[in-house]
């Protein structure tokens, strides 16, 4: 069985690489163009954009598209709310792309498949029964096909951190542009140019909000969608103090300057709290590592000096 499993891995390894690296036909006949006017002017023109993006993609992403259509067909979602809740997932963690949740579902499956090959060939070395190795297999599949899901869920907690780390720092920018005569959309056309460095996933963020602005999408719509990107509760609340205050004609530099304190504020106060949880935590390592280790230490001598003396102590051992 290991044997065959093997056998299979090599053969389909083999085809994909090979189906990766074989020239296609388009990259053929722009080749052919190529020499036939370097013969005429002594120059080669400049090719399709296509053909030119073909002779940049690496063997890898070759074999990543031609995977992946195959591999995604088993999980494929036939709800149009399911694929929906997928992609505005996706964009939490940063990932736009329109091939996003098809790499997504076909990395599903083929890590299911692998992790069910590496097992499968385990349990054969192992000397496993049938049973057993079914068993493995399945166990390993299954981890498989939630991997992906797991670092989706890390991917989005850790984009999002980022985001509220950023956030007073951005508003602070904001609220200086703002006070400087600059507008609302100008300010965060600023702050996208200027934090690129410093806060890159709150910079590309607002990027997309100009992005939106200057294509004719309402600032609240674009402002709206910035909160379903993101999914962070503290960027909720900022645009709907910016709306508030567009609504009622109030101070944005003020409500920008108030939102930003009460941010550093609760940042403050979320690290005074995981400071303060670091000695229940601290609990478990010195009791299962330290302690023993102590006691080993301390008690040690002792407890050898005790054991000699009731050795030589005639009538007590």
């Amino acid at each position: 069985m290991g044997l065959y499993l093997v056998g299979l891995m090599a053969i389909a390894s083999v085809g994909l690489i090979a189906y990766a690296m074989w020239p296609k036909t388009g990259e053929k006949n722009d080749e052919a163009i190529r020499r036939r006017m370097r013969g005429r002017a002594g120059t080669a023109p400049s090719v399709s954009a296509s053909a030119q993006q073909k002779a940049k993609e690496s063997v890898a992403k070759r074999m990543m598209k031609s995977v992946t259509p195959i591999a995604m067909k088993p999980v494929m979602m036939s709800n149009p709310e399911e694929m929906s809740r997928l992609r505005m997932k996706l964009a939490n963690a940063g990932y736009r792309g329109d091939n996003a949740p098809a790499t997504l579902l076909g990395s599903k499956t083929i890590v299911a498949i692998g992790l069910a090959l590496v097992v499968a060939l385990y349990a054969w070395m192992k000397g496993q029964t049938l049973m057993g190795a079914a068993g493995y297999v399945l166990c390993g599949a299954a981890v498989g096909f939630m991997a992906p899901n797991l670092w989706l869920s890390m991917a989005i907690s850790k984009r999002q951190d980022q985001i509220r780390k950023g956030l007073p720092d951005t508003l602070d920018l904001m609220v200086i542009s703002v006070e400087s005569g600059l507008g609302l959309d100008a300010a965060v056309q600023r702050v996208g140019e200027q934090m690129r460095r410093v806060h890159p996933a709150v910079a590309e963020e607002f990027q997309i909000v100009t992005l939106e602005s200057q294509m004719g999408i309402p600032r609240s719509e674009a402002l709206t969608n910035l909160t379903l990107r993101t999914g962070v509760e503290e960027v909720r609340s900022l645009v709907a103090i910016i709306n508030q205050a567009e609504r009622f004609g109030t101070s944005i530099a003020r409500a920008l300057r108030n939102q930003s304190d009460a941010m550093r504020v609760k940042r403050r106060q979320n690290a005074e709290e995981r400071a303060q949880k670091t000695t229940v935590k601290l609990m478990a390592p010195l009791i299962l590592f330290i302690f023993p280790a102590i006691l080993v230490v301390l008690a040690g001598p002792a407890a050898l000096s005790m054991i000699e003396a009731l050795s030589n102590t005639p009538g007590l051992m």
